[in-house]
C-alpha cells in the first residue's frame, strides 16, 4: 500500500496510507482538539478541504475551526445544505429558493414566493424546524463523492432542480462532484461539515412571505443573535429578483444558456437601460426638492461603482435642469501628521477624523450662502493640503454632489441641516444564484471587481487585493453599513451579466497566486466559483457602463 507523509504545522510528519481521510490524518498526525469551537474542515496544502476528503499526496494539514472566517463559511454552507434536505422532505411539491443575506441570515422562499401560494405558512415553518432538528439530532454523515454526468442530470431534473442541472451541463464533466446525506444529493460548491450533528447553532424564523435561516455572525461566532434586518435592502433585493424572473435570468445556468445561445447582447442592453432608468428616477427625486441648496451625499462599500454612479447621476441631474458641482471628499483629508492611526501604528485613512470636518462644513455652508470658496486639494505624496488659486461657487440651480466613505454618517456634516442633505447608498446587490440552494455572495462580486480594478489601474496583484480585503470589510462594517438605512435612495450597481465579463480578467490574476501564498485557498475558491460562468466578451459592455470603472475603456474620465 502506498503511504504519504502528513504533518501538522511545526510538527514532524507521520506516514499514513494514501487515501486517508483528512479527519483520520489529523488524528494520526497527533492533533488533539481542545476548546468549544469544533473542527469543521482543514487546509490541506493550503486548500480548504472537507474532513471527509481523501488525501492522496504528501501534505501539511491545518485544522479549521468553526469560529474562524473560513470555518464560518463552511458552517453556513452546511446549514443551507441541511435546510435543503429538510425542505425536500417537508415540501416535496415546492422548490426551495435561497435568497440574499440580511445580516446574519439568509432569506428563503418557495417557488412563487411572492404569491400567496408560495408563502411559507406557520405550519410549513414548524415542520421545517422539526425536520431540521431531527436531521441534526441524527448526526448523519455528509459525504463528498462523484457521480456520472447522465446520473446527475437525471437526479436533479427528477427533483425539479433545473438550475443545478444547467450547471452540470455547463461544466460538461464526466464525473460530477456532489455531497450526499441519506438519499439527498446536491452539487458540491465547497466543503461541508462531516456530520449533521455539528450544526447546533441556527434558527429558522418567519420573514415577509418567506423565512430566514439565521446563523452565528462574525462578531459572535458561538451564538445566534437577533440583528437588525434592513427593510430598505430587502425591498431592493426583492425588486431585482422580480426583474430577474420577468426576464428569465435568476441563476447562473440561465445566464450561461443565454450567452451560449448568442442572445446575451440584448440582455446587456436591458440591464444597462434599467440602471439608467433608476438613476434618472433618483435625479427626478432630487429635483423635486431642490428649491434650496442641497448636497447629494453618496456612499457605499468598496467596489460598488460609486465613482461612475456619481458621474452618471451628474448627467441625469443636468437633464432635469440642475447644475451639479462635484466636490471630492479626498481633498479634505487632514495633514498626514494629524491622521488617526491603527493600534499597529499605521495610518487609518478610513477613520472619520481623517477628514477635516470643520473645514468641509464651513465650505458647504459658504457655498449654500452664495459665497465663493478657495478650492482645496490634497497632495497624497506629501500628505499635505494645497491651494492652487482655484475658486468654486454654487451657480444658479446648482447642487453639490459629494462621494465618500462617510457620506451617510451625519457626523461628517453636523452643521448641515438634514433637509439640505440627500443621501444615496450605493452597493452591488447581485440577484443571481448559482442554483436553487447556493447563493452568490455580494461580497464576492465586489471582491472580484476590486481585484480586477486594482490590477488594471494600480498594478496590484490578486494576492495583494486578497490580503487587504479583510481589512476593507472591517472598515465597511464600522463606517458604512451602520448608516445605510438613513439613505433617501438606494442604487444597486450589480449587473447580472458582469461575472461572465470579469472572468476574462480575474482568472489569469488568480492563477498567479501560488500555493505558498497565505491567500492561496481564497484564490482557489474564487477560481472554482468563476468556472460556473460562461465567458462574455468585454466588447459587449457599453462605454458608459458602471462595469467599465473596473475593466477600463470607460467613456467617463476618472
Amino acid at each position: 500500500m502506498n503511504t504519504i507523509a502528513v504533518a501538522l504545522p511545526d510538527s514532524p510528519a507521520v506516514n499514513v496510507p494514501a487515501g486517508t481521510s483528512v479527519e483520520s490524518a489529523l488524528i494520526q498526525a497527533g492533533y488533539v482538539h481542545t476548546g468549544e469551537s469544533p473542527v469543521v474542515a482543514a487546509l490541506v496544502n493550503n486548500e480548504v478541504r472537507a474532513l471527509s476528503y481523501h488525501v492522496q499526496i504528501n501534505a501539511e494539514v491545518v485544522p479549521i475551526l468553526r469560529d474562524e472566517p473560513e470555518g464560518q463559511r463552511v458552517y453556513r454552507r452546511s446549514l443551507c445544505y441541511v435546510l435543503a434536505i429538510a425542505a425536500s422532505r417537508v415540501c416535496r411539491d415546492q422548490r426551495l429558493l435561497v435568497g440574499h443575506a440580511l445580516g446574519n441570515a439568509y432569506f428563503y422562499s418557495f417557488d412563487g414566493g411572492e404569491t400567496e401560494d408560495g408563502a411559507a405558512s406557520p405550519e410549513v415553518l414548524k415542520a421545517l424546524n422539526e425536520e431540521f432538528a431531527a436531521i441534526v439530532a441524527a448526526d448523519k454523515p455528509i459525504e463528498r463523492g462523484v457521480i456520472a454526468y447522465t446520473e446527475a442530470l437525471e437526479f436533479f431534473r427528477s427533483r425539479r432542480m433545473e438550475d443545478a442541472a444547467l450547471l452540470v451541463e455547463r461544466h460538461n464533466y464526466s464525473e460530477v462532484p456532489v455531497y450526499r446525506c441519506d438519499d439527498f444529493m446536491d452539487l458540491s460548491h465547497g466543503p461541508l461539515v462531516a456530520r449533521t450533528g455539528l450544526l447546533q447553532l441556527y434558527r429558522i424564523e418567519p420573514f415577509h412571505d418567506g423565512f430566514l435561516l439565521v446563523f452565528p455572525g462574525s462578531g459572535a461566532p458561538r451564538e445566534v443573535q437577533s440583528e437588525h434586518r434592513s427593510e430598505m435592502l430587502f425591498q431592493i433585493y426583492r425588486e431585482y429578483k422580480r426583474w430577474g424572473r420577468i426576464l428569465g435570468i435568476s441563476s447562473t445556468g440561465q445566464l450561461n444558456r443565454l450567452t451560449e445561445q448568442g442572445s446575451v447582447k440584448e440582455f446587456i442592453r436591458v440591464a444597462e437601460a434599467l440602471h439608467d432608468k433608476k438613476i434618472a428616477r433618483i435625479a427626478d427625486d432630487i429635483h423635486q426638492g431642490s428649491d434650496t441648496g442641497k448636497v447629494v451625499l453618496i456612499a457605499g462599500p468598496s467596489s460598488s461603482g460609486k465613482t461612475t454612479f456619481t458621474k452618471k447621476l451628474a448627467v441625469q441631474l443636468t437633464v432635469v435642469g440642475l447644475v451639479p458641482v462635484v466636490i471630492s471628499l479626498d481633498d479634505y483629508f487632514v495633514p498626514r501628521e494629524q491622521t488617526p492611526k491603527h493600534p499597529d501604528g499605521s495610518y487609518n485613512f478610513e477613520h472619520i477624523e481623517a477628514i477635516d470636518i470643520e473645514l468641509l462644513n464651513q465650505h458647504l455652508l459658504a457655498l449654500f450662502a452664495g459665497e465663493e470658496i478657495d478650492l482645496r486639494t490634497f497632495n497624497f505624496k506629501t500628505g499635505q493640503p494645497e491651494y492652487r488659486g482655484e475658486k468654486c461657487s454654487l451657480p444658479e440651480r446648482g447642487i453639490l454632489v459629494m462621494e465618500g466613505i462617510h457620506g451617510l454618517n451625519d457626523a461628517l456634516t453636523p452643521r448641515i441641516p438634514r433637509d439640505r442633505k440627500y443621501k444615496v447608498y450605493v452597493s452591488a446587490l447581485t440577484q443571481l444564484n448559482l442554483d436553487d440552494h447556493n447563493r452568490i455572495a455580494t461580497t464576492d462580486n465586489r471582491l472580484i471587481r476590486r481585484m480586477v480594478r486594482d490590477h488594471q489601474f494600480r498594478g496590484h496583484s490578486a494576492a495583494s487585493t486578497l490580503e487587504m480585503w479583510p481589512s476593507v470589510r472591517r472598515g465597511e462594517r464600522q463606517n458604512i453599513f451602520p448608516f445605510q438605512d438613513s439613505a433617501d435612495a438606494t442604487f444597486n450597481t450589480a449587473l447580472d451579466y458582469e461575472l461572465g465579463v470579469l472572468r476574462n480578467y480575474a482568472e489569469p490574476l488568480l492563477r498567479q497566486v501560488k500555493p505558498t501564498a497565505p491567500v492561496y485557498h481564497e484564490a482557489v475558491r474564487l477560481q472554482t466559483f468563476l468556472k460556473n460562468f460562461t465567458v462574455i466578451p468585454q466588447k459587449l459592455v457599453p462605454r458608459e457602463s458602471i462595469l467599465r470603472e473596473f475593466i477600463g475603456e470607460s467613456g467617463f474620465h476618472y
